[in-house]
């Protein structure tokens, strides 16, 4: 009986341009526009005494302040440092604030990371109907895009660039 040579079969894949639509903000310059409001805030003179105080914990921003008005005041200076740092205020969530009856005025703010299903969906659904030929797939908390050409995924980003979605967007992880 005759031995057949061993062929060694690789199965070369045709990979396809593809990336993903993610909503995440650099939690570095979260905590530099939380330093920066620090900063100002012991500069400030009408907080000068006060025992207003602010808290980075994870994607969460909590607010104290002595009354309503140096809150609304401390809000106020975050929300600009957190714009200066190039970060979209779609990310920032601000709940509304407590007050005590004594007057101690507490807020939560908080960054939103990910892209939530029903965004996601809405995303995808949105894709579908530009009638371009490209494939949408939602991966846990981001939404691949794949096609067979690198222009219908350029045009893509385009159409999703245009429209206003309720989160901000970023495209990552293009692949040729």
């Amino acid at each position: 009986m005759q031995k057949l040579p061993y062929v060694r079969r690789v199965a070369y894949a045709e990979f396809m341009p593809s990336f993903d639509i993610v909503s995440e903000v650099n939690s570095m310059e979260i905590e530099n526009a939380v330093n920066l409001t620090r900063k100002e805030l012991a500069r400030r003179f009408d907080f000068k005494g006060s025992n207003a105080e602010i808290l980075l914990e994870k994607n969460e921003i909590k607010l104290s302040a002595e009354d309503q008005f140096k809150l609304k005041a401390l809000t106020e200076i975050l929300i600009a440092n957190i714009a200066r740092r190039h970060i979209s205020l779609k990310s920032v969530e601000q709940c509304d604030p407590e007050v005590s009856p004594l007057g101690h005025a507490r807020q939560l703010i908080k960054i939103k990371q990910g892209l939530a299903t029903e965004v996601a969906k809405e995303v995808t659904g949105f894709i579908r109907g530009t009638k371009l030929k490209v494939t949408t797939q939602i991966q846990d908390q981001q939404v691949r895009v794949t096609g067979k050409s690198r222009d219908d995924l350029q045009a893509v980003i385009a159409a999703v660039r245009a429209k206003d979605f309720p989160v901000a967007l970023q495209f990552t992880n293009y692949r040729n």
